[in-house]
């Protein structure tokens, strides 16, 4: 039996590396092409850079209506800012973000290693993103603070849910907590992060593990490992995994 929510599989961009190209249809740009597979992707970019909102607009009518985004928190609030004092950088770039409307799915917000999580600090940033967006929120932190009773209570009390992590720094980082309307698995690639490909042994683990995740909620599931392109043909696996009978 199907679950009864949706398991969202792409990649963190969409590049469609040559090694798998056969496998896309054809298609007007880079992104019209990805989402001829895809129904979700992961925009890093905007954690490096702003981009306009007519870019992001543009991005919006080049795919189907039933596809979603994913965007990066930009890396001067998360990182340089450490969430503190970031209302007026939230408001620059969730003016752009939105731009997406509809198809914008959900916001990441990822934590350097060393940032430890500071509560008060932590509870006015997610009260403050919060009044300003009311969609889908998830946080890959890690650091070993941010893995606590406390730090579950607060992300669920804001409705953001933590991701599933691959490789987990900390055990916890493994598994999704936090807020219990959607699971977000991040895969880097293992055992070198961003490089290595899984290989089927461990997708077909990963199939059987989303598809439970989605008897409770919709499942985003996100290869990083782009370094070498291996991230496409893991989603593209992952899948095909998911619709055979014995996955479904």
């Amino acid at each position: 039996m199907a679950p009864p929510h949706s398991v969202l599989i792409g990649t963190a961009g969409w590049s469609v590396p040559r090694a798998v190209a056969e496998r896309f249809d054809g298609g007007l740009s880079a992104l019209h092409r990805y989402a001829s597979r895809f129904r979700v992707v992961e925009i890093n970019s905007s954690f490096h850079r702003p981009h306009r909102p007519s870019t992001y607009a543009r991005w919006a009518e080049s795919v189907p209506e039933d596809f979603s985004f994913s965007v990066k928190i930009p890396k001067t609030i998360s990182h340089e800012r450490a969430l503190a004092g970031a209302g007026p950088l939230l408001d620059i770039f969730l003016g752009e973000a939105t731009c997406l409307g509809p198809k914008l799915g959900c916001l990441l917000l990822q934590l350097p290693p060393k940032q430890e999580l500071d509560r008060r600090v932590a509870a006015r940033f997610f009260a403050m993103l919060r009044k300003r967006y009311a969609g889908d929120i998830v946080i890959e932190p890690r650091n070993a603070t941010w893995f606590t009773p406390d730090a579950t209570k607060l992300m669920m009390d804001h409705r953001v849910a933590r991701v599933a992590a691959d490789p987990a720094r900390v055990p916890e980082a493994a598994e999704p907590g936090g807020h219990e309307g959607i699971v977000y698995h991040r895969l880097h690639g293992s055992p070198r992060m961003y490089y290595s490909s899984y290989g089927d042994a461990w997708l077909t683990a990963l199939a059987a593990r989303v598809a439970a995740d989605a008897a409770r909620a919709p499942t985003w599931c996100i290869f990083d490992n782009t370094t070498l392109g291996a991230a496409a043909g893991n989603a593209l696996d992952l899948v095909e995994m998911l619709a055979s009978p014995v996955s479904a």
